[in-house]
Order: structure tokens, then sequence, then C-alpha cells
């Protein structure tokens, strides 16, 4: 039985050390085996909270297949087309315009949570409890500019927003040994005040009407969700963390400058396997680009002429950010799984409100890598019934290895979405 390099290993002589990249000498043989199985799967969601400009985003409804031109807004992605699908017609069903944006990864509005089995849980999440302690964080949540409005936890809790100097530091920065022994003795006294808080709520359960028992329930589901993410949590402290020769990021400059630095963090964090799954939300800030305004002020363009040049240029620039991330990962070998990061990594570009208009109905949603039959534009029919972006979510679920029939407000996986 080979006995892997540890993750943390150097080339030492003559007084100088160079760190080693992720090599497949460093994948234990028990992963091996595991992943001969199950390949390791990763994901990515790119997302702003005032949608698209669906004039630049979307290719004629009358392109279907792989002949369609590609729109205005997503040039950058023209030479990865046979990586990627575009959907038109696909949406969650939702109206109130903001209140969609936070819908994106789940189908169901944080009001009506209580009515699904499974909440508002959201994609990104729920893909971090199949992964549990296999990585360092079973998930980042990203902003630029930006708070992240669509990531929830299994209790409805929204994930808080980190930067990307916060997730360089997370991800590489090793904490003093005094730090380490004060964060553990923290998760075992969190530990033993669940115990205590539990053991007096089901005593008061037994006196509550019904109403606030499941209300109670709603509290027990956090409590345990928080009870297992410091049972992931607490063996991780001791074990050091990986090494870069990138630098930590600077918080300066405007939106271009940070989102492209954001999305090097997003490579890194994969390629180092500290996480595999990441959402990231981007945003703007008046004088990007040579701009003088607010993205929500642009939004609601009227197809002026001068918000509208102001929403493509916002809006392109993501979708180049995209198209960066998707280069990078097509040149990045997989070490545990065999081919490119891109092959086992599921990039998807979505927004829960479709237009800074407040319009919810067809949302702007692009899918890339993850082993996907690519290619495409898919137009949905939305004469006959509406076919509900959660079977997209579902499908991603499925191919991520999930054993699941339903997610949200699915009917089902999204017709003509296959996969290797």
């Amino acid at each position: 039985m080979r006995i892997p390099l540890k993750r943390r290993s150097f080339l030492k002589g003559a007084g100088v050390a160079i760190a080693l990249p992720m090599l497949e000498a460093m994948v234990p043989n028990s992963q091996a085996s595991i992943v001969g199985q199950r390949p390791v799967k990763r994901f990515v969601c790119l997302s702003n909270n005032y949608g698209m400009y669906r004039n630049g985003f979307f290719p004629a409804l009358d392109q279907v297949g792989v002949d369609y031109d590609m729109p205005e807004t997503l040039q950058a992605l023209e030479r990865h087309r046979n990586q990627l699908t575009i959907f038109s017609n696909l949406d969650h069903g939702n109206t109130g315009g903001h209140a969609g944006v936070p819908v994106l990864l789940s189908g169901v509005r944080p009001s009506l949570a209580h009515g699904y089995p499974e909440g508002n849980l959201s994609l990104d999440q729920r893909l971090a409890e199949l992964n549990g302690t296999a990585t360092r964080f079973p998930s980042m949540t990203i902003g630029c500019n930006e708070q992240n409005l669509i990531s929830f936890t299994r209790a409805g809790v929204q994930v808080p927003t980190i930067d990307m100097r916060t997730a360089y530091r997370q991800m590489f920065l090793d904490e003093p040994t005094a730090r380490k022994a004060t964060a553990l003795e923290r998760l075992k006294r969190k530990n033993s005040v669940l115990d205590v808080v539990m053991g007096q709520a089901k005593s008061l359960q037994q006196q509550l009407g019904k109403q606030d028992q499941r209300k109670l329930d709603e509290f027990f589901g956090s409590v345990r969700s928080l009870e297992r993410k410091i049972v992931q949590q607490e063996p991780w402290i001791d074990r050091p963390k990986p090494k870069t020769d990138i630098l930590e990021p600077q918080l300066k400059g405007g939106t271009p400058e940070r989102l492209k630095a954001t999305i090097e963090m997003i490579a890194l964090a994969l390629q180092t396997d500290s996480t595999r799954v990441v959402t990231c939300v981007s945003g703007f800030a008046n004088g990007d680009f040579g701009l003088s305004g607010g993205y929500h002020n642009f939004s609601h363009h009227g197809e002026r002429l001068e918000p509208v040049a102001a929403l493509k240029k916002i809006e392109s620039y993501q979708i180049e950010m995209m198209a960066y991330l998707i280069e990078r990962l097509k040149q990045q070998a997989d070490v545990i799984n065999g081919g490119t990061m891109l092959d086992h990594t599921t990039i998807l570009f979505g927004c829960g409100m479709a237009t800074g208009t407040h319009q919810t109905k067809n949302l702007p949603l692009l899918l890339a890598g993850g082993g996907y039959h690519h290619g495409e534009h898919k137009v949905f029919s939305n004469l006959v019934g509406r076919t509900p972006a959660a079977n997209l979510l579902l499908s991603i679920l499925q191919n991520h290895g999930v054993e699941a029939d339903r997610f949200g407000t699915s009917s089902g996986t999204l017709t003509g979405l296959g996969w290797s």
C-alpha cells in the first residue's frame, strides 16, 4: 500500500524550500478507491443580484441547438461554446422582482420554505452537505462588491459572505498554535452548550401547541445543522494548510481588478482541494468601467442607450470572468479524477431575477463544464406548462451523485441535459 505524500510537501536543498503542487502521490489510496466508485465533483455558481440585459444575453428563440449566434454579452464564451449550454424559458415561477434573487439555487421563496421537505436549502449547501469533511471548507460563499443573497442552509439561515482576501487567509495562512487550541476549546464549548439547549428544548416541547412545536422542530433543525458544522470543523484544526506562491490579494482597485482576483481565488480553492463548492456574487461600484452611476439605476434602463450600454459593459465583464475561470480549469490537470479540472467542475451562471426591471420570467442561465453534453442553446416551451428552473438544479445534484428525485420546486430532471 502506497503511503501518500503530505499535501504540504517541499523540495529542500541549500537553504531553499519549494512548495510542491498537488500531485497524484498526494492522493491517499483510500481516497483513490472512493474516486474509482464516484468521481470527485466540484460546483461553482457565479451570479449577480440584478439579472442580465436580455437582448444581449439570449440567442434568438428560433436558433435552437448547436446553430446559434453567440449573443453580444456572451462573446467571451465563443471559444468555449462546446463546453457550455444556454437555456431559454426556465424560471422558478416567482413574482416580486428582487424577492426572486434569493430563490436562484433553491426554487423556494424563504417565506414559503416551511412547505417543502428541505425548506429553501440552496443547491450549493446541499452539495456542501454531500462533501461533508472531505475538504477543509464544505463551501465558500464569496462576494465581490456585493452580498451573496442566494446561499441558504437546511435550517433556512443565509450563509455569510466573505471577500477574496478572507478566503485566501482561511485557505493558506496557518493559525498560531495557541489560537488553534483556543478554537478547539471553543468548538468543544459550543458542543456542550448545544447539549444543554437541546435538553431544555425537548422538555419544553411537551408543553407546547402544534404550531409552536413546528417552530421548535425548525429550531432543532438549526441546532442539528450547527452540530454537523462543528463536527466537520474539528478534525481540520490541526491539519496543515496547503501552500501557494500566489501573494495575498489586496482589497483595492475597482470591480474589474477585484473580480479577476476573486476568480483566481476560486480556481486556487478548487485546485488545492480546499473546497469543492463555491458561490460568488459580483456587483458594481460607481466609477468602474469609466461609468458614473449605480447598478440598480442602470438596470432600470427603459431601453435608453446610456444605461443599456452600461449594463452591457458590466455584464460582459462578468461573462468574461466566467470564460477566464473556464480557461484556467481547462488548463489544470485533475490529479484526483484524471482529465482536466473543468471535466469535473460544474459552473453555473445565473440570476434569480431575470432583469433589473423586476422581471422573474426566463432567468438568464448558463451551464459549463462538469461532463455534460454541451454545445447547444436549449429552448423550452412556455406555452403548454412551464419548465421549472429547479429541474436544472435537480439535474446538477444527480450529476454530482445525489440520489434524489426532487429538489425545491422541481417536477423532474431537465429534459435533454445528459452527462458522461
